[in-house]
């Protein structure tokens, strides 16, 4: 870097990008615009987050643009970016100037300053990344030439799917559960592979041309991911085995024909890959945009770069005017180190670090007090809440998370607390005799509500037992969830057509382009899109109807199951459920891919499943296994292929690598739980292990509810909750008021920061969560992205997601530890730090207005008391 560069990069910009001194005709040649533009840049570096580095790469590459190419690609820009809450909106404002203004194009020698500061601008977007944070962790560069796909990845790759699904699955239905994250086979992998490249001899075969090695070179950064992306393919337990567990079991409803292995394949096998189908077909639309950035992605890829990086390790000027030149891998081992010595505190040693409500100590039996501060049983309104990183990331993660998530989150979050505390406090729908904030369902008698007690020998509703026991009541807390839930499906299809109807009219097009492409039509395609698209347009794409056949494939396979087996489920359940996935997997694809938060559509599949099954709680089930699963599977494997794009790795290699472990990792799981399900006494009090499923339980408890009992009887009109279905209208008029502001104040900073979709999710945090669990998140987002990437970009560039992931890894190997090494053994350690979190109202929630022992506050459902 030359001496010139690095004094303007250090000094502060005197001026902005459009200056109306760059409009003039300038006489004075001698003057370098260049030179001039330099100075100007700084201001463009400062708006775009850009180090000097990425400011020379630009200079180079706007060498090449002539004015036309300038103004094409800035439109492009300017469409897809205008209401990005990602996107600088001083960097919109520029461009929408020098796109208005006529001059430019007309007389362009006026204009030469200004011309040259764009075609910089234009050359550091379209360059690289036009995010910091994806610039940071993210290489531009590609070598084609680097294997991905070799015997060592694929060897280690199937065993660590194998071992995350043993370990994950087994553990399943223990409480509390056993999950190990993805962290640690990416972790693990390096030192595997690192291994395989030293001690195998270079022996190997050509298979169509292609030689296969045991030892094809050093262990690349693409190898590395594709281990990664193979190990939590598919590493949680399928969801169709919550109802085949409540369909076995006697306790639940005793269908003693579901433990056949075929059944629990085929409906297994069929949510997968359905998933698979829908995240191919829709990655046009959520993968391949530069605006999809996938926040939670970028830790994932800051781990593989430390291991990976070549670069030099230059010193960066940090917070508190420390100066840092450790590795990026250093860096993570010591803070993985800390992190991991840290947690045995708040995991074991001293548990109220991890609940800090010191506030309740004051008074633990003093209603009032508890339920606004208290942290098991309340609303969590406390200044200082927990000194766990476990809890701080519980609902987002700040370090990756875009500072307006985490902020909107918690304006949700916070702004919804008062509806709780009005409805409360009012003893609105009787939720003053109920804890204030609690997830579970109670009967008229202020008890958690007994859902067997409706029941036949069936497993069916008896109605005549319905009638003589209670109605299932909600707290103030679930009431206020089911509300915003209800606002957020509307609102999110909302916030799509109005912001995002651009790109997904892009994707169409792309679609259409993909079976009728002509010459020119690709080119254009290749030259808007963004630098990664540019290189994996270097490897063969996967055809649409690859992912079309195993979307149809797996419907069939469902619908088969549905038709063979006595589920008393009509297959047309899948096809509704599909239907439901298929309206939603775009508008809440974007929103999770933009802003990190991804919106569960489990709620409103129980509400429509219900209202279809008939009382058949299985067919609920499974309509929302297709409905909310699927959709969610789509968007973790976009996730994933969005991680392959990002380290270039060929998408048909990446095909296969999701299939075939996730194939791998359904037999396990189904081998699994043909052993568990003969377990004896598992999923009662007495189960060995301590197999108690508490996951289980919860979802034969929504089961009934939902499909038993009834959306009808609980949000239909004279129902005791019908109110909250305003909040589908609510969500469409909140959308519409903050899209109305932004049309009427587009330069507005603090309008423009306001993600309407996000801050109603921010309400969906309470029952059983509450601001405990949010706040946190607050300060160490304002300080890592307000103050630490504002003023040390390149310290913040380096060693941010690479924090994230140490932080998370040392939680993780921590966590496994402790509990075999204490917690399975049944070591506890007894002392107040242990004790004091769970006292008084924190152990056992209290009543505004208790009741006394037989006392209801609402009749029968007959309408009897």
């Amino acid at each position: 870097m030359s001496d010139k560069t690095e004094k303007v990069a250090q000094e502060p910009a005197t001026g902005g990008g459009l200056d109306e001194k760059y409009y003039i005709a300038h006489e004075d040649n001698f003057l370098d615009p260049l030179a001039q533009t330099e100075t100007q840049a700084q201001a463009t570096m400062k708006d775009l987050n850009v180090t000097d580095d990425d400011l020379l790469e630009a200079k180079e590459v706007a060498a090449t643009y002539s004015l036309d190419d300038v103004k094409r690609l800035m439109s492009h820009v300017y469409k897809i970016h205008r209401r990005d809450p990602n996107f600088p909106a001083t960097i919109i404002e520029k461009i929408e100037e020098f796109l208005n203004n006529e001059d430019i194009f007309a007389n362009p020698e006026k204009h030469e300053h200004i011309i040259a500061e764009m075609k910089i601008e234009t050359a550091l977007l379209t360059n690289n990344s036009p995010y910091a944070e994806v610039r940071a962790v993210v290489d531009n560069k590609d070598d084609p030439d680097m294997p991905a796909s070799t015997i060592r990845s694929w060897s280690i790759g199937i065993l660590f799917a194998c071992i995350m699904a043993f370990i994950n699955g087994f553990f399943e239905p223990r409480f509390p559960a056993i999950f190990v994250s993805g962290t640690v086979p990416q972790l693990l992998a390096y030192p595997v592979g690192t291994l395989m490249a030293r001690v195998l001899p270079d022996w190997g075969f050509t298979l169509w041309g292609v030689r296969h090695s045991l030892n094809p070179g050093p262990f690349n950064k693409k190898e590395h991911m594709l281990i990664t992306i193979m190990s939590f393919a598919y590493d949680s337990a399928p969801y169709t085995n919550y109802i085949v567990w409540i369909q076995v079991l006697p306790q639940y409803f005793d269908q003693s024909w579901a433990r056949d292995f075929g059944y629990q394949f085929c409906v297994a096998l069929s949510t997968a890959f359905i998933g698979y189908g829908f995240a191919g077909i829709t990655r046009r639309f959520i993968v391949w945009p530069s605006h999809c950035i996938w926040p939670s992605s970028l830790a994932t890829i800051a781990l593989n770069s430390a291991f990976h990086s070549n670069e030099a390790n230059h010193a960066v000027a940090g917070p508190f005017k420390s100066v840092w030149s450790m590795s990026r891998i250093k860096f993570f081992m010591i803070a993985c180190g800390a992190m991991f010595v840290y947690f045995w505190f708040p995991g074991t040693i001293f548990g109220a670090l991890s609940t800090f409500s010191w506030m309740s100590w004051i008074a633990p039996k003093h209603t009032v007090l508890n339920a606004i501060v208290g942290s098991r049983n309340g609303l969590g309104l406390n200044p200082i809440p927990t000194f766990d990183w476990n809890v701080v990331t519980a609902k987002l993660d700040p370090l990756y998370m875009p500072a307006f998530t985490t902020f909107n989150y918690f304006a949700g979050t916070f702004l919804s607390m008062f509806m709780i505390i009005g409805i409360w406090f009012s003893n609105g729908y009787s939720t003053a005799h109920m804890p204030i904030n609690s997830n579970l369902p109670f009967d008229r008698f202020g008890k958690r509500y007994n859902v067997t007690k409706v029941l036949n020998e069936h497993g069916t509703l008896d109605i005549t037992k319905y009638n003589q026991y209670s109605k299932p009541y909600l707290s103030a807390g679930n009431m206020t969830l089911y509300f915003w839930f209800f606002a957020v499906y509307s609102a999110s299809i909302t916030y799509t057509i109005l912001q995002h109807r651009n790109e997904i009219w892009q994707g169409l097009k792309s679609a259409f382009h993909s079976i009728f492409k002509s010459n020119t039509a690709a080119k254009d395609e290749v030259q808007v899109s963004d630098v990664h698209m540019r290189h994996m347009r270097k490897y063969k794409e996967v055809p649409d109807w690859w992912y079309l056949i195993v979307l149809l494939i797996s419907a069939g396979v469902g619908m088969m199951s549905m038709a063979i087996w006595p589920t008393g489920t009509t297959p047309a359940v899948v096809v509704f459920g599909m239907i439901m996935c298929a309206i939603f997997v775009i508008p809440i694809g974007i929103i999770y891919s933009m802003t990190g938060y991804q919106i569960t559509l489990n709620v409103l599949a129980e509400f429509i499943g219900g209202a279809i099954s008939g009382g058949n709680a299985i067919s609920m089930a499974y309509f929302k296994t297709y409905g909310y699963l699927t959709c969610a599977q789509a968007l973790n494997l976009a996730q994933d292929l969005k991680l392959g794009h990002y380290v270039k790795i060929p998408p048909r290699i990446l095909f296969w690598a999701q299939m075939v472990p996730t194939l791998v990792s359904t037999l396990i799981f189904i081998g699994l739980l043909q052993f568990q399900l003969h377990i004896d006494k598992v999923c009662t009090p007495e189960a060995p292990f301590k197999f108690l499923c508490a996951g289980e339980n919860t979802f034969f408890t929504a089961a009934v509810l939902w499909g038993t009992v009834g959306p009808q009887r609980q949000f239909g009109i004279g129902s005791p909750y019908w109110s909250l279905l305003i909040g589908f209208p609510v969500g469409v008029v909140i959308v519409l008021a903050f899209w109305g502001l932004g049309r009427l104040y587009p330069k507005n900073t603090a309008v423009r920061s306001v993600h309407p979709v996000i801050m109603i999710t921010g309400a969906l945090s309470w029952a059983p969560y509450n601001l405990s669990y949010v706040w946190p998140t607050v300060p160490v987002a304002a300080f890592t992205w307000l103050h630490v990437r504002k003023n040390y970009l390149a310290f913040w560039s380096k060693y941010n997601y690479v924090l994230s992931a140490a932080f998370a890894a040392g939680v993780a190997i921590s966590a496994v530890i402790q509990f075999f090494g204490l917690a399975f053994t049944k070591v506890e350690i007894n002392w107040w730090g242990n004790d004091v979190v769970a006292q008084g109202c924190e152990l056992t929630a209290c009543r505004l207005q208790p009741l006394a022992t037989g006392q209801a506050f609402a009749p029968r459902p007959n309408g009897t008391w």
